[in-house]
């Protein structure tokens, strides 16, 4: 018994979770090549930008010949095939805007998409997995991890934006990389009741969770809000609770119903998953279905990392019980940088999403008023949802108030005191 029971105690560690110590759940060095059996995807996949724009993508993938999957063997082949596939479907769905989507997709995609897909883990959808964590190279591989040293291996239509968007997120996963490697230090400190080194991995952890923040503000720099708004976003959505697409899609000689997977999501990454669980936030009922929704949209690996977490002693608890106040203060830290994080998201969001919408539907108003064309070509069914399929702000509000119910108790009350 005590040797089943010391086993059971042994160390947690990231190793199991596909988690690189340099790069968190960024994936090293993404291939930027498939063999060249597959050249046919890679040729549409490098060119859907230009071929959306003069509408001929969804010719040209209904021409492509049905490749047979099985000579993907590595993971990183996986990962970029799935990439491939990613933007070419979400092109050829949303080729014509929200108007003329469509019903099928092809089976020369479907099949191999529905077989990667399987064999990763991943929805046969573009995922954060896709778009961020496995969409870069840098441009000098001796260089630095940086907006000028990064490219991305595929995009979608919406110029530097996409990109500027793809590598702010990618750089804000980067930024979260101590704060993850840290996860362990906390939770076999608190096993094994040192508080010392829980506040001092949590002292890591807030300055980690403050550079989150400040990647993110580069998105200004990098990303144009009437951009974002008015071309990119439709491709980052999907066919579940879109009303552009009631019915899903069908993936042609995978079943014959139709299939509703949510498009691309920030609660797709894993960090503020695993943030969450190791500090004890706990969302309310509808904020949490959604993002537990979204823990299918990761990889399995990292997915099995969130409930692992949350399988632990409470981290909470144990500083209550400790008192010390070097740990307190740590904790407390903590979570209000992770406050901030979420409170720095809110007023992205508000950017890119609600004002625009906003300035969207005053030109609809004035065009319909003076009977002229509608000018913005914005998806209007996305106009206060994220391309998730999330009432966007009352869901990112509700998730950051309840951030607040994990700070300790005093500080609690005179944080709702004054907000």
């Amino acid at each position: 018994m005590a040797a089943a029971e010391s086993d059971s105690k042994s160390l947690f560690s990231l190793d199991s979770y596909h988690v690189s110590e340099e790069l968190g759940f960024i994936l090293p060095d993404p291939l930027e090549e498939l063999p060249l059996f597959y050249q046919p995807w890679m040729d549409i996949a490098l060119q859907v930008p230009e071929l959306v724009h003069s509408h001929e993508l969804r010719s040209h993938i209904n021409k492509m010949p049905l490749l047979s999957s099985q000579f993907l063997q590595k993971h990183r082949e996986l990962r970029l095939a799935h990439l491939a596939l990613s933007v070419m479907t979400m092109g050829y769905v949303w080729q014509e805007g929200e108007n003329n989507t469509v019903e099928m997709l092809p089976q020369s995609l479907a099949v191999p998409y529905w077989e990667v897909s399987q064999r990763l883990g991943l929805p046969p959808i573009l995922t954060h997995a896709d778009a961020v964590l496995a969409n870069w190279r840098k441009k000098d591989p001796e260089g630095p991890f940086d907006m000028k040293n990064l490219e991305l291996l595929v995009t979608l239509p919406g110029g530097d934006s996409v990109r500027g968007f793809f590598m702010v997120t990618l750089l804000v996963e980067l930024a979260a990389v101590p704060a993850l490697r840290n996860i362990p230090t906390v939770i076999n400190g608190v096993r094994s009741g040192d508080s010392e080194a829980v506040a001092r991995a949590l002292e890591d952890t807030s300055q980690s969770l403050q550079d989150m923040t400040d990647a993110l503000k580069l998105m200004h720099a990098y990303v144009e809000p009437s951009v974002f708004y008015g071309i990119m976003r439709i491709y980052l959505s999907g066919w579940k609770d879109n009303p552009c697409m009631p019915n899903g899609l069908v993936y042609e000689g995978v079943q014959v119903e139709p299939m509703e997977y949510s498009g691309g999501s920030a609660a797709q990454s894993s960090l503020l998953h695993c943030f969450d669980e190791l500090l004890g936030v706990k969302h309310e009922a509808k904020s949490g279905a959604f993002l537990t929704r979204m823990r299918n949209y990761m990889l399995p690996a990292h997915k099995q990392l969130i409930q692992d977490i949350s399988m632990q002693p409470s981290l909470k608890s144990f500083v209550q019980q400790k008192a010390s106040e070097r740990l307190n203060q740590a904790f407390e830290h903590c979570v209000t940088k992770l406050l901030t994080l979420r409170n720095y998201h809110i007023n992205v969001v508000s950017r890119y999403i609600t004002v625009p919408a906003a300035r969207a539907r005053q030109l609809r108003n004035q065009s319909q008023d003076s009977g002229g064309e509608v000018i913005s070509r914005a998806p209007t069914a996305l106009e206060e949802r994220g391309t998730g399929g999330s009432g966007i702000m009352s869901f990112l509000k509700t998730v950051r108030d309840k951030t607040k119910d994990a700070l300790l108790h005093e500080t609690s009350k005179e944080m709702k005191h004054h907000s």
